[in-house]
C-alpha cells in the first residue's frame, strides 16, 4: 500500500440513508483488479457513536484534490479506430458547413464526456451524433434536436 494522506472520503450506506461519514484516505493499493478495474483504498474516520460496524456494506467516494482545465467532447463524437481516434469538426465554406475529420489524442473519461489532449480547441464545433455516417469534406446541416444530452454522472433508467 502507498501512503496517501490528505485525500478526503465520504462513506454512505443503506442502514443510515440520511447520514454520511467523513474520513481520510490513509493508503491506496497500487494493484488494479483487471476484471473489475477497482483498487483497494484504506481510510480512517471517526465513529464515536459506533454506527459503523465491521462487515457492513458501504459506498465510498474519494474526493480527488486536483482540478484540471481540459477540453471535453461528448463520447458519442469520437470515432474509435485502430489507426487513431478522430472527430468531425464543422468548418464554414462558401457553400455552407462541411465536416472535416481531425485526429485527436484522448485523455480521461468522466460520465458521457472524454477529455481531448490534442486535436480539438475550445470553440470548435464537433459532430456528436451520426459521425459514423460522415466522410471528409461532406456538406452537412446542423440539427441539434437529435443530439444526445451528455451528463457528467449519467444515471440511466435501466441500471
Amino acid at each position: 500500500f502507498r501512503s496517501e494522506s490528505g485525500l478526503s472520503l465520504t462513506l454512505t450506506n443503506d442502514a443510515y440513508p440520511e447520514s454520511s461519514f467523513q474520513g481520510e484516505v490513509t493508503a491506496i493499493s497500487p494493484e488494479v483488479d483487471s476484471s473489475t478495474r477497482s483498487i483497494k483504498v484504506q481510510g480512517t474516520l471517526d465513529n464515536p457513536e459506533g454506527l459503523l460496524r465491521a462487515g457492513m456494506f458501504v459506498r465510498v467516494e474519494v474526493t480527488l484534490p486536483q482540478e484540471d482545465h481540459v477540453t471535453v467532447v461528448p463520447a458519442t463524437a469520437i470515432l474509435y479506430a485502430p489507426y487513431g481516434n478522430s472527430v468531425y469538426k464543422l468548418e464554414s465554406t462558401a457553400d455552407g458547413l462541411v465536416a472535416k475529420q481531425h485526429f485527436i489524442r484522448i485523455g480521461a473519461r468522466r460520465g458521457d464526456f472524454v477529455s481531448v489532449d490534442k486535436g480539438v480547441e475550445v470553440g470548435d464545433q464537433v459532430v456528436s451524433a451520426g459521425a459514423f455516417k460522415l466522410r471528409n469534406g461532406i456538406s452537412v446541416i446542423v440539427n441539434n434536436e437529435l443530439a444526445p444530452k451528455p451528463k457528467l454522472a449519467p444515471t440511466p433508467d435501466n441500471s
